[in-house]
């Protein structure tokens, strides 16, 4: 295994869903590196704001690219898929095509003006919380 181990937070909730998900794990796989693990999805209410049904996961990656590089490559890819803008500039939670949020670098620590790692709230929000603890413990047990 090389790269850093990464946990992204995947959602979507606007047109295909699922095909959206998919589509965004094959341009994660293809552009910050390989996937290994994928949650199961699961339906939620949009949280912050009344919007559509949100279809939510989360993916293991294995990457070389630094978190900075990295949240710039997540961006790019929403961005591609159709996402407008950043809830962080507007302020406001929308729907939207596709979400990706870093949840885990490896067991790295980073505080800058444009990212958190470990994402501060991931594990506060159940969407989030049970596909990542999916996906931990899939790869816990194919490491022992």
């Amino acid at each position: 295994m090389s790269g850093e181990r990464v946990i992204l937070a995947l959602g979507s909730n606007l047109g295909d869903r699922l095909a959206h998900l998919q589509e965004a794990i094959r341009r994660i796989n293809d552009t910050v590196g390989t996937v290994r693990g994928i949650s199961t999805f699961m339906e939620t209410k949009a949280e912050g704001y009344d919007g559509a049904d949100y279809l939510n996961g989360a993916v293991w990656v294995e990457t070389d690219l630094e978190p900075e590089e990295l949240l710039k490559t997540c961006k790019r890819i929403e961005y591609e898929m159709g996402r407008t803008h950043d809830t962080s500039e507007t302020g406001q939670y929308e729907d939207r095509v596709i979400d990706i949020d870093i949840i885990l670098y490896g067991d790295r620590r980073v505080t800058t003006p444009r990212l958190v790692i470990p994402h501060p709230r991931a594990m506060q929000r159940d969407f989030v919380r049970i596909p990542v603890e999916e996906i931990l413990s899939k790869t816990y047990e194919s490491n022992n």
